[in-house]
This record gives structure tokens, C-alpha cells and sequence, in this order.
């Protein structure tokens, strides 16, 4: 198999989208794309200024008013023309990820077809969930019913890890819903979603979609601006929680996805021929980072000696390489950045007492010698009060930790860290299954499933300080991008 061709080597200033078109920044301050198995840059994003922002939200003001006339199998009209673009455009929509992110081939076609999922799960909560309710006669001659109504211009800001796919958590059910968007890309990953947003720009009326690029000051004029009535956002716990305090502060709604720290146990009755590639996805797949990564893995009683020799030598075999690379199994860290924090984490886990079954900061892949490379890291002699055992590091590293029983495991996940987004149990037993899945404070639970990603057509779940707010992303947007009307009738 061949390296496959990038769509461009190089992409130029990204424009802005606002009221239909697309338009190139008057900022004079830019940031750097990178391509992280190079370490070269590939593109340039702006920093919108505050007067862009502005421009963005008035435009979908104007269009909202339009938008939400529309009868629903019009406007559901469009989004299915969305799916056909994404379908039309999917193998260089994934290459794109693959250059800016890192991310292999195979796992950027999986954020696309998760991205169509969302999309065609959009179009039918438009017919379905989103009908009110009525119930005549409640009294003598009186009726009542409820209708939803969309609300208005909602902010949508993406994260680095998965850069189209996490908007689209949000900006389908929007549009269906009959809500208007200003989406906010990653600075740090933009490419996907720049590319995506003008291949689908002729499909709406100018207005109903608009992105502005930047980091903190956009997102703070976003949630400022009196016209924006929410914001769905996806990124770190530190971040999600300042955002979630501005929205308050200027009494907008507020859905905010944030960091993770996923335990992953292994019983000593578990299929350990099973578990292990299931555990190699979860910890080392898109590199680690990604909200539902594992976070530690714990084995119980004797499944140490069963499961860690087995897991440790197929991790070693992982391939590092250029995600354009087929035969790439893993890629590099997204950011320089990134993999100096990783490091960091690394040296506080030798530091605190941890050992190394594993180590992967020598990794080197010889076509791509400026990459920014961190092969698979396996830590044993961990214990949950270890840093490495609380914290999110968001990079292929596992630490493991050996457990007496499964309630001591419980009592771990839900009080030795602050976050509840995911936890998974690799068992034979319905009974053990149970007690974990009712024990745990987590909102994404796995049964003999490594990566417990909801599917479209349910909620994403997040516990603790891994999310902010009252509903989560996928199908509880019907709830935050409407709201309810109550009519009470009498006819005489």
C-alpha cells in the first residue's frame, strides 16, 4: 500500500463564511496550521476580529427569521443536500483531518461517517421528536397543547480532536430544528471544517451558516453578543467550565462537553483475546486523544498476570506512521505542544513511583524524522492516588493499576477523579456487568466495548466535571435549540 496524495500541500489564508459568502479576514493576526507528521505548515487561520463576529451573528439573525417559516420537509430538503455534499466529498474531507490532525486514514473515515450519522439522524427527529403534544377536552370545552419553537442564533465551538465531527453534534439538529448557527472552529485543527463549510455554503440561504475562525476572544464576543441565545461547546474541562460561567453570567444556554478520564477494567473472567484489541483502540487510537479514550486500565485479582503480557506485547507491534500511510496504525500527537505536556505527564508518573513496561518516547518513523511522534506507553505499579491515575493526559499512554475486587474499583472511578465521562468493564458475568454499570458515576458506559461512543440517535453522556449543563449533544438538541409553548384553547 502507498502513502495516499494530500489534496493540497499547502491551503492558503482560510476565509470566513458570513451571510452566504466566503470572505478572507481584515485581522492581521494569523496562526499557523500544521501538518503534525511533518512539522510544516499547511495553512494559515485568522483571528476573526470582533467587528467579523459581529457581522456573522447579524447575518444569521436576518436568515433566522426566514429559516424557521419554513415548512419542516423544506427545510429538511437542505440537510439531506448536506449529507449528499459530505458523501460526495467523503475521501478528501478525511484526508484533510488525516494532514491537519495526524489522525490514520481509517479513523478520520470513521469521524466521517459518524458525521453523516448525525446528519441523517437530524432529519428525522425534524418529523419526529421535534412534533409537539395535545390533549383536548381538558376541560369542558377546553384544549391544550404544546409546540416547540426554535430559538434562534446559536454559537457551535469545535475542538482540535475530532474538528468536523463534534460540531456536528450540534449544527445539523440546529438547522432542522429551525435554529440559525455561527460555528467556531479549532484554531488549532481548522482545515476539515474550513473545507467542509464552502463545499456546503451554496446549500443554505446566506445566513443560516456562518464561521468565524479565532480562539478565546471569539468565543467571548460569541457568548457576549446579546442576539446569541446559546452555545454548544466541546473542548477541555478548564475551558468548558469558563465557558459554561460566562453563558450564565449572560443568561444564555449553555452545553458544554468537557475532559475525561475513563477507567477501563479488566475481570478475571473477561475474553482476554477480545479485550486486548479492544483496550489497544481505546488507549492508542487517534493517538489518545479523544474524550473517550481510556484513561487507566485496572485489572482485578488475577487477570494482571492474564491480560497485561498479552496487551504490552501488542502494543509494542503498533506502527507509528504518516496517518496518509495505510499501513500507519498510529499517528503523531495533533501539537508540539501537546506531546511536551505528554511528556511532562510521563516524568510525573516515574517521579511518583510508577515503572515503564513501556516506553514510547524514542519512537521514530524515518520518512517523517520532525514529526511529532510518541509510540504506546504502559506504566504498571500505579495506584489511584498517582497523577497519571487523576488526569487527563490525552496521549497514548496507559496506566495500569491492580485492583482486590470490583467495589474497591468502583469506589476509585467515582472519587479518586473529578471527571465522569466514560468507564468500561471487559467480563463474561451479567451479574458483575450490572453492578458496574449501576455503581459507576459515569454518563457512557461499556460492556465488553472498549470506546462507549453513543450512536447519533441517542444522547452523548458525561458525568462530574466532564460536562456542564442539563442536556448533552446528538438527540438532546431538540431540547436545547427549542423551547415549549404551551397553547390553552376555548372555542365558543
Amino acid at each position: 500500500m502507498a502513502v495516499l496524495p494530500e489534496v493540497r500541500p499547502h491551503y492558503g489564508k482560510l476565509k470566513l463564511l458570513i451571510d452566504g459568502q466566503m470572505v478572507e479576514s481584515e485581522t492581521e493576526k494569523y496562526l499557523p496550521v500544521m501538518n503534525p507528521a511533518k512539522d510544516e505548515v499547511i495553512a494559515e487561520v485568522p483571528l476573526a476580529t470582533r467587528e467579523e463576529v459581529d457581522r456573522a451573528v447579524e447575518a444569521a439573525v436576518r436568515a433566522f427569521e426566514k429559516w424557521k417559516e419554513l415548512p419542516v420537509p423544506e427545510r429538511v430538503k437542505y440537510i439531506y443536500r448536506l449529507r449528499q455534499v459530505f458523501l460526495d466529498h467523503y475521501e478528501e474531507l478525511a484526508r484533510i483531518c488525516t494532514q491537519n490532525h495526524g489522525k490514520i486514514i481509517d479513523e478520520a473515515r470513521g469521524g466521517m461517517r459518524r458525521t453523516i450519522e448525525n446528519i441523517e439522524t437530524a432529519c428525522s427527529i425534524a418529523y419526529t421528536l421535534a412534533k409537539g403534544e395535545q390533549l383536548d377536552q381538558i376541560s369542558r370545552g377546553i384544549d391544550e397543547m404544546l409546540v416547540r419553537e426554535p430559538l434562534g442564533v446559536f454559537a457551535i465551538v469545535g475542538p482540535f480532536n475530532f474538528p468536523l465531527l463534534a460540531p456536528f453534534w450540534f449544527v445539523p439538529y440546529a438547522l432542522a430544528l429551525g435554529c440559525t448557527v455561527v460555528v467556531k472552529p479549532s484554531e488549532i485543527c481548522p482545515l476539515q471544517p474550513a473545507w467542509a463549510f464552502e463545499l456546503i455554503k451554496d446549500i443554505f440561504p446566506p445566513g443560516v451558516v456562518n464561521v468565524v475562525h479565532g480562539g478565546a476572544e471569539v468565543v467571548q464576543r460569541l457568548i457576549e453578543h446579546p442576539d446569541v441565545v446559546g452555545i454548544a461547546f466541546v473542548g477541555s474541562t478548564r475551558v468548558g467550565r469558563i465557558v459554561y460561567e460566562a453563558a450564565g453570567k449572560h443568561g444564555k444556554r449553555a452545553l458544554c462537553q468537557a475532559g475525561a478520564k475513563n477507567y477501563v477494567v479488566i475481570m478475571p473472567d473477561a475474553d482476554f483475546e477480545k479485550a486486548v484489541p479492544a483496550c489497544l483502540s481505546s488507549f492508542f487510537g487517534n493517538t489518545g486523544q479523544r474524550c473517550l479514550s481510556g484513561g487507566a486500565l485496572v485489572t482485578v485479582g488475577e487477570a494482571y498476570d492474564k491480560f497485561v503480557p498479552k496487551f504490552v506485547e501488542a502494543a509494542s507491534k503498533i506502527r507509528l506512521g504518516y496517518g496518509l500511510d495505510e499501513r500507519a496504525e498510529m499517528g503523531p500527537l495533533t501539537t508540539k505542544k501537546g506531546k511536551e505536556r505528554v511528556l511532562g505527564y510521563i516524568e510525573k508518573g516515574l517521579e511518583e513511583g510508577a515503572k515503564l513496561l513501556l516506553d514510547g518516547r524514542d519512537a521514530k518513523v524515518p520518512d517523517y524524522p520532525n514529526g511529532y511522534w510518541l509510540g504506546p506507553t504502559i506504566f504498571t505499579d500505579v495506584t489511584p492516588d498517582m497523577t497519571i491515575a487523576r488526569e487527563e493526559i490525552f496521549g497514548p499512554v496507559c496506566p495500569i493499576i491492580r485492583a482486590e475486587n470490583l467495589d474497591e474499583v468502583i469506589e476509585w472511578i467515582n472519587t479518586k477523579t473529578i471527571y465522569g465521562n466514560a468507564a468500561s468493564i471487559f467480563t463474561s458475568s451479567g451479574r458483575v456487568a450490572r453492578q458496574f454499570r449501576r455503581g459507576v458515576k459515569a454518563g457512557n458506559i461499556g460492556i465488553n466495548i472498549g470506546i462507549p461512543a453513543p450512536m447519533a440517535f441517542f444522547p452523548f453522556g458525561g458525568w462530574k466535571q466532564s460536562f456542564f449543563g442539563v442536556l448533552h449533544g446528538q438527540i438532546d438538541c431538540v431540547d436545547f435549540f427549542t423551547d415549549k409553548k404551551i397553547v390553552i384553547e376555548r372555542w365558543w
